[in-house]
């Protein structure tokens, strides 16, 4: 079998298995980190692939609800969009002071955390990491429903290949950032370019007198009669399912570590830039979805005159791409292949969010330690690996339905952006203070005039910024609690006493194992105990490890469950004169731990408090299956007697020849061989005592 080898491999005696090599490549050295960086161009489609493909869904979400109440309420739309891009460059505005700021990568958690507490912090990182994972489910979905829009046969095979999508932007994203960044950014070009097109296309048909007319144009609408009080509901139900065109403003703040120098610099030009196209092609498409006098209902069978029963219900983008090029054209399918692999790939924007989240909170002890470890390739893989199992079941749940999961959607991402701008605004106030503060001589200075103008900048930005945010969230939450957001608001508390906990437990873990005075050095004395069942090689490597470490007394203990075993070790002792004492305990109820834990006991007893070093010898496999054949003694033994006070285990391995399928190479020779029936010990080791001619006991 040939294998790829890294000279760190080689250096270390492993290789990498050639199936995570297939997949995400070869181990990358840590000095490499900095070539991970990226540019602006290749930042763009990480971190904005998000909120740039909402585009293409939150324009069908305003228009949709609006037709509950039929084709009359869509003279409203121009005014919702209004209101909805008037929200996105409010929100645009105030992340670029939030990068300046706090360029850390902590983005609205860390804002959150510094300046409101750690309560308020927890929650931003819980409504967080909740809209991540929603973020890949609504994302996926809807760019599944864009290819079942341009080829319907698929229709039943929507789940399978929603996971099957969750499952390819996992390992593309575990090849690292850079490699993802390649991946990704030709598609999400295409999606701008060709919308961008479509857009003008459209725009130049109407202005020349040939405007496009969808193909649902042709049915007509069975609204539902609605109450002012209704009305305005509906309205404001439209404008927050509009502002899921927001989600994803957030992800360049938090990303911001992942750009080159300078890094404050080139975040903000990445956001301003996402803002103006994010802003032009949700504009373009609503303008043109109007023109074209497109019906996208939430219920397909209220459209008068469509085969609800048998066929799927086309996206707003494929309506409009097929009514401005025509269905089935080159073009068309440029479009939905575009809109099909942007949407895919905007999932990768919490792939980037979600473990850089992580990462931070880890290292400030409210997730797993391991969520701060990077794997082979410099990424946060751990991460990584949870967003996509939790998105899939997030899938499998609501089987892949976009209408569904949107409902769910932008509740976590309003939360943090409120917290996050109440945050800021508390931030540039404490700022204004200090420069307050300051001697006379020292404010006069041009340097702290351009801070404190800065600051009156920011404070003014960033309260309208929260003023904004928070009644969007107000909406938001009236609007989409009955539809099932309330869900949503379940699982924000529910995580955030969670992380509560986790914090908690490791505060009171360092507390415990804190250096303090009572700490001493006070052990005597150093026995080795090599547990034996038979004497075979694997028992004489760990004997070897544990004479070559030069305890002050090793001994061979063997538990007596079979008196035939028993007797026969013995005699293969005396035969190979093994140079150390063997100790055999008998067991009458077949137990293993409770003797040897009972001689350890017995023996620190007597001798004080001694340092038991306990040897367990342990097969090392190739396969799978190989460990359901082997008793896992060792491992359990291992466990139990790292209970007891005093003690320290030393797993002793033994590689079958079926190991080299992990290490690529057989088994160790001994460091001593067994020559003509006699111990020969290996080169480096004496033999300090022999056996005794009776086997010792705990008192001896």
């Amino acid at each position: 079998m040939s294998r790829a080898v890294t000279d760190e491999s080689r250096e270390s005696g492993l290789e990498t298995p050639i199936a995570k090599r297939l997949l995400i490549g070869d181990p990358l050295t840590s000095e490499k980190l900095d070539e991970q960086l990226l540019p602006k161009r290749m930042a763009l489609p990480i971190f904005a692939s998000d909120a740039l493909s909402s585009v293409a869904y939150a324009p069908q979400e305003l228009l949709m609800i609006l037709l509950i109440g039929g084709t009359a309420l869509l003279t409203f739309s121009p005014w919702i969009a209004a209101a909805v891009v008037l929200v996105l460059v409010v929100v645009v505005t105030s992340y670029r002071q939030l990068i300046k700021a706090y360029p850390s990568g902590g983005g609205d958690y860390e804002v959150a955390r510094k300046n409101l507490g750690e309560i308020p912090g927890v929650i931003v990182g819980a409504a967080l990491l909740v809209d991540y994972v929603l973020t890949v489910a609504v994302s996926v979905a809807s760019g599944v429903d864009n290819i079942i829009s341009a080829i319907p046969e698929l229709n039943p095979f929507r789940i399978e290949f929603a996971v099957g999508f969750v499952i390819l932007i996992v390992i593309v994203n575990l090849r690292g950032v850079r490699e993802a960044s390649a991946v990704f950014a030709i598609p999400t070009y295409l999606f701008i370019g060709s919308v961008a097109v479509m857009i003008v296309v459209g725009l130049a048909r109407t202005v020349a007198g040939d405007a496009p007319i969808a193909s649902s144009a042709q049915y007509a609408v069975q609204g539902e009669s609605l109450t002012q009080a209704a009305m305005i509901l509906l309205i404001l139900r439209a404008f927050s399912s509009g502002c899921s065109a927001l989600t994803g403003v957030e992800a360049v703040s938090n990303g911001v570590p992942a750009f080159r120098k300078p890094k404050v610099r080139n975040a903000q030009q990445t956001l301003s830039l996402m803002g103006v196209i994010a802003i032009a092609l949700f504009v373009g498409l609503v303008i043109v979805a109007l023109v074209s006098n497109v019906h996208y209902a939430e219920n397909p069978c209220s459209l008068v005159g469509f085969d609800c029963e048998n066929t799927p219900q086309p996206s707003l983008m494929a309506q409009v791409a097929a009514a401005t090029f025509g269905a089935g054209s080159i073009p068309f399918f440029i479009i939905q292949a575009a809109t099909a692999c942007v949407l895919l790939l905007a999932a990768n924007t919490a792939f980037n969010g979600f473990p850089l989240l992580g990462s931070t909170l880890a290292r400030d002890g409210y997730a797993p330690k391991a969520l701060n470890t990077r794997g082979d390739r410099l990424v946060y893989s751990n991460g990584m690996i949870i967003l996509g199992v939790l998105a899939v079941i997030v899938l499998i749940v609501y089987q892949a339905d976009q209408t569904d999961l949107i409902q769910l959607y932008i509740i976590g991402v309003f939360v943090s952006f409120s917290l996050g701008q109440i945050g800021m605004v508390r931030h540039w106030r404490r700022s204004l203070r200090e420069l307050a503060a300051l001697t006379e001589e020292a404010a006069g200075q041009q340097s702290a005039r351009y801070e404190r103008r800065s600051a009156i900048n920011g404070l003014v930005i960033n309260s309208v910024g929260a003023g904004m945010t928070v009644l969007v969230l107000v909406i938001v939450t009236i609007t989409k609690f009955t539809h099932g957001a309330w869900l949503v608001f379940l699982a924000i508390p529910i995580l955030a006493v969670l992380m509560l906990g986790v914090n908690r437990y490791y505060r009171d873990v360092e507390h415990e194992i804190a250096m303090d005075d009572t700490v001493h050095f006070g052990s005597q004395g150093d026995v080795a105990i090599v547990l034996v069942n038979r004497l075979q090689k694997p028992t004489v490597k760990a004997i070897d490890y544990a004479r070559a470490a030069n305890h002050d007394k090793t001994l061979a203990v063997h538990i007596n469950v079979d008196e035939a075993e028993s007797d026969q070790l013995q005699r293969d002792w005396r035969e190979h004169d093994v140079p150390v004492p063997l100790v055999i305990i008998d067991s009458p109820y077949r137990a293993y731990t409770s003797p040897v834990a009972g001689f350890i006991k017995k023996y620190r007893a007597n001798h004080g408090s001694a340092v038991v070093t306990v040897y367990l010898p342990q097969y090392i496999v190739g396969h799978w299956w190989e460990s359901f054949l082997h008793n896992r003694r060792s491992r359990r033994l291992a466990q139990q007697l790292m209970l007891l006070h005093g003690v320290s285990i030393t797993l002793v391995p033994w590689l079958l020849d079926s190991s080299e399928v992990i290490y690529g190479r057989r088994s160790r020779p001994l460091p001593g061989q067994q020559r003509g029936g006699q111990w020969t010990p290996g080169p480096d080791h004496q033999v300090h005592n022999r056996p005794d001619s009776k086997p010792p006991t705990a008192e001896s």
